[in-house]
């Protein structure tokens, strides 16, 4: 995808959580995350806006510790974190193609990386505000759904904090049945290694179901039960147990 895409949609889906978180109200609780109220997920996501500007503003070239979650609620933290997104989405559309800064796994360049995580960093939390609001989620496209397993997958999930181990080599399979992406996952006691498209050898547990809820299965937004799985129903439990991201 290109950058200008996950740009609009980052625009979009911040708007769309604020506009849920408010409906919601920040006492209520996100059933997606479940030790959480809406207040927390606008000042973990705020906070997380707030960081990856200071890479793309400030080009920060090693890491950069998060600043301090705020003490507000209602309506100034409604404030404070539509301030903060459209400091992001500002940041980012002004910033320029060959921007040097720091970023946690590979992408063709930092610009891409801060637009994309930020992009689907947005999207699952405006699914959690959502969740909390009630009522139908907003419809993911088939597009960026892909991206989103895409970025997972072979993204956080190939970093070195990935829990998702197991004692012996182990494969899982994940399939769309909207679009004709595929992703083979070998699991063993090393980080998971991914690789795209179609492969011919069998796979111990295989995933399947529309790009979006794929997306939101993986990122243990919708119950395993939301897609189709065949083979060994224990690698989808330790999927669901062990990939909250870290």
């Amino acid at each position: 995808m290109e950058i200008s895409e996950h740009l609009t949609a980052l625009d979009a889906e911040g708007l769309s959580l604020a506009s849920a978180a408010r409906e919601a109200g920040t006492d209520a609780p996100v059933p997606t995350c479940p030790d959480w109220r809406v207040r927390d997920l606008l000042r973990h996501t705020g906070t997380v806006h707030r960081w990856a500007t200071a890479f793309v503003v400030e080009g920060h070239r090693a890491y950069h510790p998060e600043g301090r979650e705020p003490d507000l609620d209602g309506d100034a933290l409604l404030d404070w974190f539509t301030e903060g997104h459209r400091l992001l989405v500002d940041a980012l559309r002004a910033a320029p193609a060959d921007l040097e800064c720091w970023t946690f796994f590979p992408a063709p360049s930092p610009l891409a990386f801060w637009t994309r995580r930020q992009a689907h960093e947005t999207r699952i939390h405006r699914v959690d505000a959502e969740a909390a609001r009630g009522g139908a989620l907003t419809p993911v496209a088939p597009r960026h759904s892909v991206d989103g397993i895409d970025e997972l997958l072979a993204g956080f999930h190939a970093r070195p904090k990935s829990r998702v181990r197991t004692d012996s080599p182990r494969t899982l399979r994940v399939r769309t049945t909207d679009t004709d992406a595929v992703w083979t996952v070998r699991l063993s006691a090393e980080p998971p290694v991914t690789a795209r498209g179609q492969e011919a050898t069998a796979a111990d547990c295989t995933l399947s179901g529309t790009a979006e809820d794929l997306l939101l299965v993986l990122w243990n937004r919708l119950p395993l039960s939301s897609v189709e799985l065949s083979g060994d129903h224990e690698l989808g439990r330790l999927w669901t147990e062990n990939s909250a991201v870290i």
